[in-house]
């Protein structure tokens, strides 16, 4: 056998080691879930649903953490102004920070009044349908990990929802007026935020890159892209991100949004100018001012998605267990710590051992981008969900 053929083995089984690798760190992260369930609550009756739930919540958080979470930090490492171990490091700590600390603390466990729980016969089968939606959207998430497609986490608890839901108690349990909106927004979402995108990277190339001396351009232009960017990104965190911790109107949020962009200005603008002699005069050196807004923005991003997505991820889970534990089941349940944790830890592992394949997708397969394109990209996506988010529509940052 030539010395080529054994490097070639070699480099197979090193890919198999790791695979398993990552494939047995993720067993016993779901293991743990089950032994720490069945041990706590093995007292109240039929404590094995709750073990199953949660042995089910913790694989949709791996599978969240492996797709959805790619958004965040795709353009940015896209652009290369992060690493993929600099993301994932990123994206992990602040998608566990925002779901555990700002976690909604309250979720709508039928998703957004998707169908109604007066409809479902009994606790007993709606623990089945809560269960099952669960199930599917992770199957789901796992699917379409596996073949490199970035979807949504809020979407696939919805159809999980709405399948379960039909299932139990026939198609008339579904509120189709909220289906209409999310089906509707499918469309509207991708368009609105391309549009966006279009319109300030056009406004960067009109100021800035199509100008004699690009970098005088940026001097003026760039600070006040960036206090944008810190206005939209406040009111976005303020609508989508501290529910737990405060309870913010549009005009607050905005409000503060506007204070903040101000004081961003008035620090980055300075910090520009003394940047700008030390870069070359073409688009790569403009392009190097927008490397600290984009970690920023995948930080930002990546904090929201934990406080808002995660929480209502496992919302099912919550529902499963207020109904084991002699609750209602209602419309709205709270979220206990250790479901909020188990969500976290799980988005945290899966973004780590399988999140890379999406990240890459988003950055450099979609379309090429560089730092300007990717700055624009992510202040669309903000201002898309807030857009959004005041028009009653239930989207996606997907």
């Amino acid at each position: 056998m030539k010395i080529k053929d054994y490097i070639k083995i070699e480099n197979a089984a090193n890919i198999s080691r790791n695979e398993v690798g990552r494939l047995g760190t993720a067993i016993i992260f779901i293991v743990g879930v089950m032994i720490y369930t069945g041990s706590r609550y093995s007292h109240i009756d039929q404590a094995y649903l709750l073990v199953a739930a949660a042995v089910i919540g913790a694989y949709m958080a791996l599978n969240i953490g492996a797709n959805d979470v790619a958004n965040n930090v795709g353009p940015a490492v896209g652009s290369y102004a992060l690493t993929m171990t600099g993301a994932i490091i990123i994206a992990a700590t602040f998608e566990a920070g925002g779901a555990i600390i700002a976690g909604g603390d309250v979720v709508s466990t039928v998703k957004k009044g998707i169908i109604d729980p007066s409809n479902i016969p009994d606790k007993s089968t709606y623990v089945w349908v809560m269960m099952g939606a669960l199930l599917g959207a992770a199957i789901w998430l796992n699917a379409a990990t596996w073949i490199g497609a970035p979807v949504s986490t809020t979407h696939s608890i919805v159809g999980g929802v709405m399948g379960a839901g039909i299932a139990a108690a026939g198609w008339d349990v579904v509120n189709w007026d909220s289906m209409g909106k999310i089906a509707l927004s499918w469309v509207v979402s991708p368009v609105t935020g391309g549009i966006i995108a279009a319109v300030f990277l056009y406004a960067l190339k009109k100021l800035v890159f199509f100008k004699d001396d690009p970098l005088i351009a940026a001097k003026r232009v760039v600070p006040m892209m960036i206090g944008i960017m810190a206005l939209a990104f406040t009111t976005y965190l303020a609508l989508k991100g501290i529910k737990k911790i405060a309870s913010v109107s549009f005009g607050e949020a905005l409000l503060a949004g506007m204070v903040v962009a101000v004081v961003t200005y008035l620090i980055v603008r300075p910090l520009i100018a003394r940047a700008i002699p030390k870069l070359t005069g073409d688009r790569d050196g403009v392009n190097r001012l927008f490397t600290v807004p984009l970690i920023i923005s995948a930080a930002m991003l990546s904090f929201a998605h934990g406080a808002n997505d995660v929480a209502n991820s496992v919302g099912p889970l919550a529902g499963i267990f207020d109904v084991l534990t002699e609750g209602e089941g209602g419309v709205k349940v709270a979220i206990p710590l250790w479901i909020m944790v188990i969500g976290a830890i799980g988005i945290s592992f899966g973004l780590a051992l399988f999140g890379p394949k999406l990240i890459r997708t988003v950055g450099s397969e979609i379309t090429e981008l560089d730092r300007s394109r990717a700055f624009c990209i992510a202040l669309a996506a903000a201002i898309t969900v807030i857009i959004a988010s005041q028009l009653g529509m239930p989207i996606s940052s997907t």
